[in-house]
């Protein structure tokens, strides 16, 4: 499919082909479901931490003899119907992420570019570059009409990245970052050419 290239300052910079096996299938909202899931359960720090009835401070010796008290028999002041006891299945350190297959990865992704394209929120940009002032980028975005934008290059320019740092719901990625659950959260998809390349390449 071809695209029309814009510049940052509004400009039109000629046109692109853009491959349909990348931008072009038809979304799979299951697929993107899965992975979206895959990179939330992976970011999931699993420091929190309860203790257990072996874990918490506290004597071994049997609070009272087993019969004849006329209470119900009790082996530990440590067990959980205790107010001092521990945590019955408490959470506990660990990793929450899983594998998931690198073909689903792909068609994730592929899907998420597709779906962008699709809702006419895909942008061809011919370069993102930046003095490094804020204020200037944030008048071209404003020009652009971007309010939530996720940016896509080959590799970020140190000058651009300073500038896109304070401007809210404007972040930008290299190629190897680019994934679905940031495309998804933002509103509008703007991809340089050597982006563009560069998802050739990582998706071919």
């Amino acid at each position: 499919m071809d695209y029309e290239i814009k510049t940052l300052d509004n400009g039109s910079a000629g046109t692109a082909v853009l491959p349909d096996e990348i931008f072009g299938v038809t979304p799979r909202a299951d697929i993107m479901a899965r992975v979206v899931h895959w990179q939330l359960a992976k970011r999931r720090a699993g420091t929190h931490k309860v203790k257990g009835m072996g874990e918490v401070s506290g004597t071994t010796k049997k609070p009272y003899r087993q019969k004849g008290t006329g209470s119900a028999r009790q082996g530990s002041l440590r067990a959980p119907q205790y107010r001092t006891g521990g945590a019955v299945h408490g959470p506990v350190v660990r990793d929450h992420g899983y594998d998931l297959p690198k073909k689903v990865r792909r068609l994730g992704l592929i899907s998420a570019l597709s779906q962008k394209a699709a809702e006419g929120k895909l942008v061809v940009l011919d370069a993102a570059t930046s003095s490094g002032r804020t204020a200037e980028l944030a008048a071209k975005v404003q020009a652009l009409g971007w309010k939530s934008a996720l940016i896509v290059d080959a590799t970020v320019e140190d000058n651009f990245g300073r500038a896109t740092r304070n401007l809210p719901k404007i972040d930008v990625l290299p190629t190897i970052g680019a994934n679905v659950y940031d495309i998804l959260n933002h509103d509008v998809l703007a991809i340089t050419r050597a982006g563009v390349e560069g998802l050739k390449e990582r998706l071919a």
